[in-house]
């Protein structure tokens, strides 16, 4: 078409009334006229902008950590006392490394990875899904996560709560619309939940009562921890006051409040059951091939009753922040961790087959790296489970 129209006004037609036939405007004419000048029509480049490639390479990860790698170990040992990225390509060639990047490249991961002498800010490069919980990162053990959406009434003043639950790979949801969450509903809808799509290595829950127990009790663990130790599945509570923990969950509760709650007018509990039921089916099958790469669940095991009265085995992990003298709370105790490990993140296990409580460094910057700080024995008390 831009040809034609620059042939037109060549022609010796007016640029309107080849504007109105074209259906185009004054000034795109004017650019064409302009880009064409005294050219042949065959020599005129119609292109509006330089060739880009579409498709942009990245150096994979296990490279860069190489680089990143023999930049350490050339500033260490480096007899010249070179490691810049010319150094560092060097190194690579002479060990022999197949497909060694440019010097361009190795610049730009050292300074994207922030490896260079200057102070820039450092970008790194967020922990895996799960990073507390070396199972969980590592894709080996799935985890659930649920927590509680309070405060919602219906018109005519119907109060509403909703459990909420996701996995963290493979994506499966779960909600359960009621006038009010227990621990009794809470552990009815898990095992509702679990029988149907199998069990997860670990479920992570907040500090509510309801899924932890009462707090005004030393070495009180409720109704929804015994369930899940009683199935084979680790409990794990996340730290008070702490933002990322439950990020998957929350996620869901905004998204659930959003689609499902904000977007219909509902005047009965059982409309808003309906349509929340809805989204859940439609989001499972949005997310289905999601679930194929997800760690493989447990089988629910048949014939299984929940005795609440029965020994407690299994572990139990509590995701906590030291005090200013290094210590930390759980179950009602204070223990010491490390005096150099203040206002720091720790994951306690509580070990109630081994009966001892071990507490592992938590750093996000090295979320692979955990090493074990102080180990305390613990013998959980047998009495009548009350609740």
């Amino acid at each position: 078409m831009r040809k034609a129209i620059v042939q037109a006004v060549r022609r010796g037609e007016s640029i309107r009334k080849v504007a109105r036939r074209f259906r185009v405007g004054l000034a795109t004419i004017q650019l064409w006229l302009h880009r064409a000048g005294r050219k042949r029509i065959e020599r005129v480049d119609w292109n509006d902008r330089a060739p880009v490639a579409h498709l942009v390479g990245r150096t994979d990860k296990a490279m860069e950590d190489q680089i990143l790698r023999v930049r350490r170990e050339l500033k260490g040992v480096s007899a010249l006392g070179e490691y810049g990225d010319l150094a560092i390509r060097r190194e690579l060639l002479q060990q022999g490394i197949a497909d060694v990047p440019s010097l361009s490249t190795i610049a730009r991961i050292l300074r994207r990875r922030g490896a260079l002498d200057g102070r820039r800010r450092i970008r790194r490069p967020p922990p895996p899904l799960g990073w507390y919980l070396p199972t969980v990162a590592d894709v080996i053990a799935e985890l659930d996560s649920f927590d509680v959406v309070e405060g919602l009434v219906i018109e005519g003043g119907t109060h509403v709560e909703i459990l909420n639950g996701i996995s963290i790979h493979g994506g499966l949801i779960g909600s359960w619309v009621t006038t009010g969450v227990t621990a009794k509903l809470a552990t009815e809808a898990l095992i509702e939940h679990w029988s149907m799509f199998g069990l997860p290595g670990y479920a992570q829950f907040d500090n509510d009562t309801r899924f932890q127990g009462a707090h005004q009790f030393k070495d009180s663990i409720g109704r929804v921890a015994r369930m899940c130790l009683s199935l084979g599945v680790i409990p794990v509570f996340a730290p008070p006051r702490e933002t990322g923990f439950q990020a998957a969950i929350e996620s869901l509760n905004a998204r659930w409040q959003t689609k499902v709650w904000a977007r219909f007018h509902y005047d009965s509990l059982a409309a808003l059951k309906t349509q929340s039921d809805r989204y859940v089916a439609a989001h499972r099958a949005r997310s289905s091939s999601r679930g194929d790469g997800a760690p493989a669940r447990g089988s629910f095991p048949k014939r299984w009753e929940l005795n609440l009265q029965a020994p407690l085995r299994g572990k139990i992990i509590f995701l906590r922040r030291t005090t200013e003298h290094g210590e930390a709370t759980l179950l009602g105790h204070t223990l010491e961790v490390d005096p150099n490990w203040p206002h720091r993140l720790v994951r306690a296990e509580v070990d109630l087959d081994a009966e001892k409580i071990s507490f592992y460094a938590l750093r996000r910057r090295a979320p692979s790296e955990q090493p074990l700080l102080a180990t305390h024995q613990y013998k959980f008390p047998m009495r009548r489970f009350q609740g």
